[in-house]
C-alpha cells in the first residue's frame, strides 16, 4: 500500500506524465491509501467546484487507514526526533505515522521527507 503525499498528487491532478500513469495504476489497483489531512490540504487548494468534485471522489472513494491518535504520536514523533530543525512538519509527521502503522510506504516530493524515511518506507525514488 501507499500513501501519497499533497505533493505528488497535485502532480497527478496537473496529468504531469511524469506522474499521471503510475498514480493511476496504483488507484486502479486499489493501493492508494487516502489520509484526511492530505485531502485536506487539496481541497484548500481547489480553485472551483469542478476541481473540489473529482478531489472529494477520490477521497470517497480510496480505503482509509485509523488515524485515532495518530496526532499525538506524531507529535511524540516529531518531539524527540527534533524534526523542527530538519525541516519536518507536523503533519508530515502524521503521514509517516499513519503509513508506518498500515504497513505502507510514503511517495513524496519532499526532499527532506525523503531524507528522514528509511528506504523501506520510501516509494518512488532508488
Amino acid at each position: 500500500m501507499i500513501v501519497i503525499d499533497t505533493s505528488v498528487w497535485i502532480e497527478f491532478l496537473r496529468n504531469n506524465p511524469l506522474f499521471f500513469p503510475e498514480v493511476r495504476l496504483l488507484l486502479e489497483n486499489r493501493q492508494v491509501i487516502g489520509l484526511e489531512w492530505i485531502f485536506g490540504e487539496l481541497m484548500q487548494g481547489a480553485r472551483n467546484t469542478r476541481e473540489g468534485d473529482v478531489i472529494n471522489s477520490y477521497w470517497t472513494n480510496l480505503p482509509k487507514v485509523d488515524t485515532a491518535g495518530v496526532w499525538i504520536e506524531a507529535g511524540r514523533l516529531f518531539s524527540e526526533g527534533n524534526l523542527f530543525s530538519k525541516g519536518i512538519g507536523l503533519i508530515n509527521c502524521a503521514i509517516v505515522i499513519a503509513a508506518r502503522r498500515a504497513g505502507a510506504k510514503v511517495w513524496t516530493l519532499d526532499k527532506k521527507l525523503n531524507t528522514f524515511l528509511g528506504k523501506k518506507e520510501r516509494y518512488g525514488l532508488d
